[in-house]
């Protein structure tokens, strides 16, 4: 069986293919149906339309934004392993080794001199947007797009000044989470696309992930609470998971909100409003909470946790304090406790939500702002349905959708916006 994921079947010549892949990218920028083009190069191709194929991505790390970002990122202690691994390739004159984070920007960017001047007329550089809504079909972003290993060679690159390369690029998993933290890739000529240098770059992958396995921290007395996109909480004490029920998933998050303490009546009114009951009532679920966690992880008077905390609704806001929209957003699986009308916490699902949606309008970046109307919380939003629309230009396949979408949200709204957002748009 065809890897799919291979650019070059054995036996194929590369200028042949080069032609007939270039005439295809031709034929595909003047609204043609590409022929004889792998399946994830045409799709890819088909989420890059957006951008000009003569552009080069832009560059959103600079000097001690870039180190200080990269110092702290989760892939830096695995640079040894990639060096060790394509240290040698990366040296040989031919190729260049690369690592970038998760929105596919370039962290490191190494290989011999000579080489990495000649990279530097189309941007792939440290701190350079690699993603496919900023460089079009290239290894690393399409990597990250489709979670998979992957070759392109050549004229399979969506912007033209990237077609005299070819590449090879894997994702890198948090073992823990699962989530994608980044890619590696190689970047050389034609001579790369070949079965040996896909599976070189799927190796050193796994490697990447061994390795954050094997040192992952140990922290006993962290507690890990997942409660977006969920209506009961997941709890993680040292090596157990609990899933907690409705009511002791709010006093929870209520709980990691008020890191000072609340007191029983304060709990009260954030879970029953007005119509409180009797504090007493508070105080039972509290001591089921307790016995729960474990007499040595919540105190009384005030109610508070006695241990550090990991929140993913506190990761969201955190990234966002730090000026990173496509990272909270990368963290946001849904709503805090979509489920839960406890006024102190929906109080906070607002406020987590509103902050995420104002971060988002505020980039007018047509990626997350896809992945914002995608959401829940952003599938009814019409502002960012009309955002979405003006960002995208004519011929991007997402944008007559948009436009439908918030025609549609308008009318039901009762609105006339989307109306002047199409004459607008023509």
């Amino acid at each position: 069986m065809v890897d799919p994921w291979l650019a070059l079947e054995i036996g194929v010549d590369p200028a042949e293919r080069i032609a007939q892949v270039g005439i295809a990218h031709t034929a595909f920028l003047t609204g043609a149906t590409p022929q004889r083009v792998r399946d994830v190069v045409r799709r890819s191709w088909e989420r890059s339309m957006p951008l000009d194929p003569e552009g080069t991505p832009p560059v959103d790390l600079v000097d001690d934004t870039l180190e200080s970002y990269r110092a702290g990122h989760p892939l830096a202690p695995v640079l040894p392993i990639f060096r060790d691994l394509l240290g040698g390739i990366a040296q040989d004159g031919a190729h260049l080794l690369a690592v970038c984070d998760t929105h596919g920007r370039l962290l490191w960017v190494e290989g011999h001199p000579g080489l990495l001047r000649r990279a530097e007329g189309m941007n792939f550089v440290p701190g350079a947007r690699w993603d496919e809504a900023h460089a079009g079909t290239n290894a690393p972003g399409t990597a990250l797009a489709v979670d998979h290993s992957v070759q392109i060679f050549a004229t399979e690159h969506f912007c033209r000044r990237v077609q005299r390369w070819t590449c090879a690029a894997a994702p890198i998993h948090d073992p823990a989470t699962g989530r994608i933290l980044g890619a590696v890739d190689i970047t050389g000529g034609n001579h790369l696309a070949t079965p040996q240098s896909l599976a070189l770059i799927r190796a050193t992958a796994r490697a990447a992930e061994a390795f954050l396995a094997a040192h992952a921290p140990i922290e006993p007395d962290v507690v890990q609470v997942s409660a977006l996109g969920r209506d009961e909480a997941q709890l993680q004490v040292g090596g157990r998971r609990i899933r907690l029920g409705r009511r002791h998933s709010e006093l929870l998050v209520l709980l990691v909100d008020h890191p000072e303490g609340r007191t029983g009546e304060q709990l009260a009114l954030d879970l029953y409003g007005e119509d409180r009951p009797h504090p007493v009532t508070v105080r039972a679920e509290l001591s089921r909470l307790r016995r729960v966690l474990g007499p040595e992880l919540l105190d009384s008077r005030p109610y508070r946790l006695r241990c550090r905390v990991r929140a993913d609704f506190r990761t969201v806001t955190d990234r966002l304090e730090r000026g990173d929209p496509a990272g909270g957003l990368d963290a946001y699986p849904g709503s805090l406790l979509p489920g839960s009308d406890a006024p102190g916490v929906a109080r906070l699902r607002r406020l987590v939500d509103g902050q995420l949606r104002a971060a988002v309008l505020a980039a007018a970046d047509p990626a997350l702002l896809a992945a914002w109307t995608a959401t829940p919380a952003g599938t009814d939003d019409l502002t960012a349905w009309e955002a979405l629309a003006r960002v995208l230009p004519p011929g991007a396949p997402r944008r007559p959708l948009a436009l439908a979408r918030a025609r549609q949200l308008a009318r039901e709204y009762g609105v006339s916006r989307a109306t002047s957002l199409q004459r607008r748009q023509k």
